[in-house]
């Protein structure tokens, strides 16, 4: 007779590691070579403000869909459960006689309590809990300073990084997986991930191709055609100049090790090699802060801020996530996140500034719109940018350093191709005016059928005087 143990199947927890390549704990499941019971469960319970965004449950659908007929493919069908994690878990145990639990890490602060709680769980009840690293090339307690303090400053953060050993080699897909007797899963439409009428997510369908086969393609098309250009094009939102791989990332459809050892081999484009890693890096970096940081998301890293005059404009705030501010490349930013799940990084800096230091706004106000808004939406990542533009967070920008949305638009859009692409009111206006359409003569507006006020807003601040007021309300702080 066979062994019972032997046949026990080993249930896979998938979280946002939803690819079957470099995922250590499938291979781990794989080679134990028992049944394996693939499953994700959408837990809500105590998730609050972070709940999933609007955004990332579209993406979430299609890359379920994805995994699964990809798990499909290999043997194994993926059980889709909803509910408190722990109790699904001790559900399927029961349900299945499983006597090992495998995952890969979460690092955001409720997720770790969770898991910490589930691990001791099973293994009170003599089930084998396992997790491993899937999401980082560095796990955060890896990396410290010589006092073994965390570090709070990318660059020489990133310099220990690069002195450790290069990252193993990705671990292959396994190429079949010994499938469980049948368990009862929940239909994927039933959870309503995907947007009723109207469908805003429309735009979406055309740029995304949520999954791991997705995810694969981008990166292969990054590394043949717009990596060697990447140094001198990334700031540029009017080429397709990035990897746009981050939504690919945060999910987990791809990961660090796979996107390191397919960039950094890449002969005779050094420079390009060197920065795009070195973005890589600074998405280690937000990990290794809300690590040690967990109000990371919520309160400013840097105290002083709490006595910032920030002020309260429903208004203003509107306009801004309307893309109607009246400043053409903030308005293009704004759209193209609406319309796509998506910004430019160079973009996604120029509309921060401008809600944080033109309209005085709270930089929370602005993150939890991108938690809502992107496919990329990702709590470390989200939290640590809002913060460096804001001028609170580590390594920050500072806070005198307030971007021009006239000026950064004629440096990194000057044809105006990505103004007139998302803001196709101003579409008519010469070069020259492009980015501040209240400039233009009469004629010139009327030529181009732009009434300012009617057809596309003034703006809702005057630069100079917005800047004055975010140096003087400053200065409060200071001491």
């Amino acid at each position: 007779m066979p062994d019972k143990q032997s046949d026990a199947p080993v249930i896979v927890w998938f979280r946002q590691d939803l690819r079957l390549a470099d995922n250590p704990a499938l291979r781990a499941a794989a080679k134990t070579r028992r049944p394996v019971v693939p499953v994700y469960i959408l837990d809500e319970t105590g998730a609050g403000k972070w709940a999933l965004g609007g955004a990332s449950r579209w993406w979430l659908h299609h890359s379920l869909a994805a995994l699964g007929q990809r798990l499909s493919d290999r043997g194994a069908r993926l059980v889709l459960r909803r509910g408190g994690a722990r109790e699904v878990l001790a559900g399927l145990v029961e349900e299945t006689g499983a006597t090992q639990v495998v995952w890969n890490r979460c690092y955001e602060p409720a997720a770790r309590s969770r898991d910490e709680a589930i691990e001791a769980h099973l293994r009170g009840r003599g089930v084998t809990a396992e997790n491993f690293n899937a999401a980082l090339l560095h796990e955060p307690w890896t990396i410290e300073t010589k006092s073994g303090r965390p570090y709070t400053v990318f660059t020489p953060f990133w310099k220990a990084c690069l002195r450790r050993p290069a990252p193993p080699a990705p671990l292959p897909a396994p190429r079949r997986l010994r499938p469980a007797a049948a368990v009862k899963g929940e239909r994927l439409e039933s959870w309503n991930l995907l947007p009723r009428r109207p469908n805003w997510a429309a735009g979406f369908e055309q740029v995304w191709t949520p999954g791991e086969a997705g995810a694969t393609r981008r990166l292969n098309g990054f590394v043949k055609a717009t990596l060697p250009g990447y140094a001198a094009g990334r700031d540029r939102p009017d080429r397709e100049s990035t990897s746009r791989l981050s939504p690919h990332l945060h999910w987990g459809e791809i990961g660090p090790r796979q996107v390191w050892h397919a960039v950094a081999p890449r002969a005779g484009a050094k420079a390009a090699v060197e920065k795009y890693l070195s973005e890589v890096g600074w998405r280690e970096f937000s990990y290794h802060l809300l690590y040690h940081v967990t109000d990371l998301p919520t309160a400013n890293l840097q105290k002083k801020f709490n006595d910032f005059p920030w002020r309260r404009r429903k208004a203003a705030l509107r306009a801004w996530q309307r893309g109607k501010t009246g400043y053409p490349i903030v308005d293009a930013g704004m759209r193209e996140l609406w319309t796509t799940g998506w910004m430019h990084n160079r973009v996604r800096m120029i509309v921060a500034s401008f809600l944080v230091k033109h309209l005085l706004l709270h930089w929370r106000a602005g993150a939890r719109w991108f938690w809502d808004t992107l496919v990329d939406a990702d709590l470390a990542n989200n939290s640590a940018s809002w913060q460096w533009v804001a001028g609170c967070g580590a390594d920050a920008a500072p806070y005198f350093r307030i971007f021009n949305p006239v000026l950064q638009g004629e440096r990194y859009d000057p044809q105006g191709a990505y103004v007139r692409r998302w803001v196709p009111e101003i579409a008519g206006l010469p070069d020259k005016v492009i980015h501040k359409p209240w400039q233009a003569s009469e004629e010139v507006l009327l030529a181009a059928g732009v009434v300012l006020g009617k057809t596309y807003p003034k703006p809702l601040v005057d630069h100079a005087e917005a800047r004055a007021q975010a140096l003087e309300a400053f200065k409060t702080i200071k001491g």
